[in-house]
């Protein structure tokens, strides 16, 4: 009798239903599967399968100009250690706004990176800030800084200006008189010569270009008086006479052209600005692709040929940590937000 409850107790259980789930806690449960499915997708692919696919590198500046030359720079050396093709896609407008905000609501594989100047991610987080369409603090992440450059005060030979103190002196007579070419406001040819103003108690009146090209072919026509530029870009119309240099905005000469003095030997005592290039990603990209894009281009950087051949273009080759990017960014942010508050630049 004892062994016939038992088995009834027994079957009582096995016909017992199942308890009924919530469609909240269903999809709760679901939506961690999915989210487990996919991170253990991504850590797959950026252990070993990364890439199978040609890259995508947005340039958010127009083609011609320092950015896109040092993308493509960058391009060649993704292709060759990654042994996979590797596209520039240049995305110009609203002084790059539109390519980064591409990059940073891309799908985060690896296969749409960024190349940036400073004054993409840092001069239009410190003019626009809650107004841009995204946040490169939490949507972007570091990769490396690739080369900084030097930019040059440049006007076209034919202007009775020879030298930055002839510039100044010219600028304190005719107040607001002189104006200057940039690629955008907000751009750091733009930032740059803003900074100077500030520095030598100057006025000029700021002419904004699609980008720096055709700013540049402005002064050259003398349509405009003088404008901040990248040395990578100019210098062959420096030594073919087109443009004349009159002081680079870097902390010392530069190499490459050794006979431009710097602004700061110019008179300008602690005038320094430096333009910067980096890598980025969009967030949520997995740390291992992460990690083997940063290998891949420091590594890459090292070498002499390499390293030889970017500086002989006018560039400081630099291949950072990602962590040195990301506080460099952050400083730069800083930086830039006080020197457009000091000049009254605002969001057009």
């Amino acid at each position: 009798m004892g062994q016939g409850r038992a088995r009834i107790r027994r079957a009582r259980r096995l016909n017992t239903p199942m308890r009924k789930q919530k469609p909240s806690e269903f999809l709760r449960v679901s939506g961690a599967l999915l989210i487990a499915v996919a991170a253990a997708t991504a850590s797959a692919q950026g252990a070993g399968n990364y890439p199978a696919k040609p890259i995508r590198i947005i340039s958010p500046l127009v083609p011609g100009g320092s950015a896109d030359a040092i993308a493509r720079a960058v391009g060649d050396i993704l292709s060759e250690g990654l042994g996979q093709q590797v596209v520039i896609d240049n995305r110009p407008g609203a002084n790059g706004i539109i390519g980064v905000e591409l990059v940073a609501r891309a799908t985060p594989d690896g296969y749409t990176l960024l190349l940036s100047s400073g004054a993409n991610v840092a001069i239009n987080t410190a003019i626009y800030g809650t107004r841009l369409p995204f946040d490169v603090l939490r949507d972007l992440v570091p990769v490396t800084e690739v080369v900084s450059q030097s930019f040059v005060a440049h006007v076209s030979p034919n202007y009775e200006v020879k030298s930055i103190k002839d510039l100044i002196a010219l600028a304190k007579a005719k107040p607001g008189v002189i104006n200057y070419a940039s690629a955008g406001t907000g751009s750091t040819a733009h930032m740059l010569a803003a900074l100077f103003a500030s520095m030598t108690a100057t006025q000029y009146t700021h002419i904004p270009y699609k980008g720096a090209p055709q700013g540049r072919v402005a002064v050259m026509a003398r349509e405009c008086d003088f404008m901040f530029d990248g040395l990578l870009a100019t210098l062959p119309l420096f030594r073919a006479g087109k443009l004349r240099a009159l002081g680079v905005t870097g902390a010392k000469r530069s190499q490459v052209a050794p006979e431009i003095p710097t602004i700061a030997e110019e008179g300008v005592r602690g005038y320094n600005g430096d333009a910067w290039y980096a890598l980025f990603v969009p967030r949520g990209t997995p740390p291992a692709i992460v990690n083997r894009l940063n290998s891949v281009v420091v590594q890459s950087l090292q070498n002499p040929e390499r390293r030889n051949k970017l500086q002989s273009q006018g560039v400081e080759v630099v291949g950072s940590t990602q962590e040195a990017l990301g506080a460099f960014l952050r400083s730069e942010i800083e930086k830039w937000r006080r020197v457009s508050k000091e000049a009254g630049i605002k969001p057009d």
